[in-house]
């Protein structure tokens, strides 16, 4: 073998050498943060949220340890939720898969509560919540009758394309509680999160019948379309549209190269 040959090879050996270093350090970093119960904890000032008349408390469990109630209670405001965006043929397929990601072990949760209520003035608002007594009892005032769930984030540390990210796969707020300013802090916080554990980015799916979530994330969060989502690859090459977007917000080049731009994924930019 000449010399130009050898070095050829030796450059190649190299660089996957480097690709699979750097392959280790993402899967490693991921790991990490997937090890940590309660990520949560590490904000303190952020377990609270007392603004716009609201007086919130978060607290942290696990996919795998969920309570029975507030299992219920999950499925129950997914449905609430979620039915009208996803359609009536979608939903039961949709509500099949939420529980079994619910339970996942990789599943971090943020559980919130309202504080300084009590169950008869709860319940006299039942109406305007849209679940039942029976709910109530059963899952809003979870498992050691405190106070009650009024929201939840269900999220993960993925690896997506090489970029270590954190995933949002559920975010749902009673209606009492929306337009309160509490999802945008609920986001930031997620992405403070994200970066205090080196992801590199934020992902989430959003149904493009959702136009007020759409807005949201685009608008007031400044999420863009992700390189991932299926319009910007599946449709031009099936002819077939998705009925949801998937959106991200990158923290450095290398993820806005991947991610939004689609640089090293051949998407359309």
């Amino acid at each position: 073998m000449d010399r130009k040959k050898q070095s050829v090879s030796k450059d190649k050996k190299l660089k996957r050498k480097e690709e699979l270093a750097k392959k280790k350090a993402i899967d490693e970093t991921v790991r990490t943060a997937a090890a940590k119960a309660a990520p949560i904890e590490e904000f303190p000032s952020f377990l609270k949220y007392e603004r716009n008349g609201l007086n919130l408390q978060l607290e942290a469990d696990l996919g795998e340890k969920l309570s029975p109630p507030l299992k219920q209670y999950i499925q129950d405001l997914l449905k609430l939720n979620m039915e009208g965006p996803f359609g009536p043929d979608e939903w039961p397929a949709e509500e099949k898969k939420k529980r079994r990601d619910m339970v996942s072990p990789d599943a971090r949760y943020i559980i919130v509560r309202e504080k300084n209520l009590s169950q008869d003035s709860k319940f006299s608002n039942d109406s305007n919540l849209g679940l039942s007594d029976h709910h109530h009892c059963a899952g809003l005032w979870g498992a050691n009758g405190g106070d009650p769930v009024v929201a939840f984030v269900h999220y993960r540390f993925i690896v997506e394309h090489d970029v270590p990210a954190l995933y949002v796969f559920e975010i749902q707020l009673e209606q009492s509680i929306q337009g309160k300013g509490f999802g945008k802090f609920l986001m930031q916080f997620l992405e403070l999160i994200a970066r205090k554990n080196n992801m590199k980015a934020v992902l989430l799916t959003v149904q493009k019948r959702n136009t007020r979530a759409m807005a949201f994330y685009t608008q007031k969060l400044r999420f863009v379309v992700a390189s991932i989502s299926p319009s910007r690859w599946q449709d031009t090459l099936t002819g077939a549209e998705m009925t949801y977007e998937i959106l991200c917000k990158t923290f450095d080049v290398e993820a806005k190269a991947i991610l939004e731009e689609g640089t090293h994924l051949g998407a359309e930019t």
